[in-house]
């Protein structure tokens, strides 16, 4: 098995969250000289001038990101018309930072049960979400909420005229699960 190309796959799953030498070492069980030189091999891979990610290190994890001197493309797409059409699920991230907020990105991922920092790092660039500050949950993850642009976008004066969302009765009624709506016919 290529362990190199375990790593890159593993770099790219998690995303902007980028992963510590010790989760390296623990998932892919492999020592921390293997680990080193196998992120500075994938690391020189991704120096070549045909290539558009690198890795990163930042904080204390090692993260995929984009090369800074192609920034004027990326700059590009976001302000591109046809790419500001809102994908199911951005729509989704919006509507649940929307009546949610402020929100932490880990609960939005909790409410859709996806990964959702994509479309919020998509929806930032996009100026309809921005940061409004610290959790107080552990390792103080950033707060989200909806920007001008959102109200905008959508033609809404303030935050209050979203529509009312109707939640359904907690108080349901229990369905026999021994019952059927099919009689058994005496033989």
């Amino acid at each position: 098995m290529n362990l190199q190309a375990v790593l890159e796959g593993l770099l790219f799953v998690v995303g902007d969250e980028g992963l510590t030498l010790d989760q390296i070492c623990d998932v892919m069980e492999i020592d921390k000289v293997t680990a080193k030189e196998l992120l500075m091999s994938l690391k020189q891979d991704y120096e070549s001038d045909n290539r558009g990610i690198r890795i990163s290190f930042l904080g204390d994890a090692f993260k995929l990101t984009t090369k800074v001197e192609h920034k004027c493309y990326y700059e590009k797409l976001v302000d591109n018309p046809i790419s500001n059409m809102l994908s199911e699920q951005a729509l989704e991230v919006l509507a649940i930072v929307a009546y949610n907020q402020p929100i932490t990105r880990v609960e939005v991922d909790n409410i859709r049960g996806v990964n959702s920092s994509y479309a919020i790092r998509k929806l930032v660039l996009k100026g309809l979400l921005k940061e409004s500050g610290k959790s107080d949950m552990p390792g103080r993850p950033n707060l989200y909420c909806t920007t001008r642009e959102f109200l905008d976008y959508f033609g809404l004066a303030t935050i209050n005229d979203l529509p009312k969302m109707e939640t359904k009765s907690t108080e349901q009624t229990e369905t026999d699960l021994f019952t059927s709506i099919y009689k058994e016919e005496n033989i």
